[in-house]
């Protein structure tokens, strides 16, 4: 039997979190800075709120250098996908009543 609460994801849970990984879910990946500007977020809050998701595995970062440049790219794993879309389900079931 599954309840309201199967799947809930605390790490994913908290507003900031939950809305990174809504936006990621529809991207193969994207850049730090139009992150940052999407979730309204300074860069040290998206980097705190990155290092706690990608340290459940949720989310890969990659620094290549372009051009001299280093630029961040951030993407949902696999593992961060299937966690997100069971927290959605759990979400729904939970809002259900």
């Amino acid at each position: 039997m599954t309840t309201a609460m199967d799947g809930f994801n605390d790490t994913i849970h908290p507003p900031r979190r939950l809305f990174i990984c809504s936006f990621l879910a529809t991207l193969d990946e994207a850049e730090f800075g139009t992150l940052r500007d999407a979730a309204g977020i300074t860069d040290s809050s998206l980097s705190k709120h990155l290092s706690a998701l990608a340290g459940a595995g949720y989310v890969r970062i990659r620094k290549p250098t372009e051009r001299g440049r280093v630029r961040t790219w951030v993407a949902l794993t696999a593992e961060g996908r299937r966690a997100f879309e069971k927290h959605r389900q759990a979400l729904r079931r939970l809002l259900r009543g």
